[in-house]
């Protein structure tokens, strides 16, 4: 699992038809500690994120297919959860 900061939205004229419907967000990668780790991921938001929000997401396309239940689905990215917050031990 990954963790992010969703930093906006994707729009897009022409998709595969999948994508009809679902939104797609861009999300910097940051370390437990808040930190950005650099790079960010185009993600399907199954979860209702908005920009700011801390977000769970998972980049490995068996996992993200079995979560939307299609075995098909041209997906890799998905965020799965929005974070509430974030404890690290000493």
């Amino acid at each position: 699992m990954i963790l992010g900061v969703v930093r906006g939205r994707l729009y897009s004229t022409i998709n595969h038809p999948y994508y009809d419907g679902k939104r797609m967000l861009i999300v910097d990668r940051i370390a437990p500690d808040g930190k950005p780790e650099g790079g960010y991921l185009i993600a399907v938001d199954s979860v209702g994120a908005g920009a700011g929000e801390t977000v769970v997401m998972i980049d490995e396309g068996s996992s993200a297919r079995q979560i939307v239940g299609d075995k098909t689905a041209p997906l890799r990215s998905i965020i799965i959860g929005i974070v509430d917050d974030i404890q690290v031990a000493p």
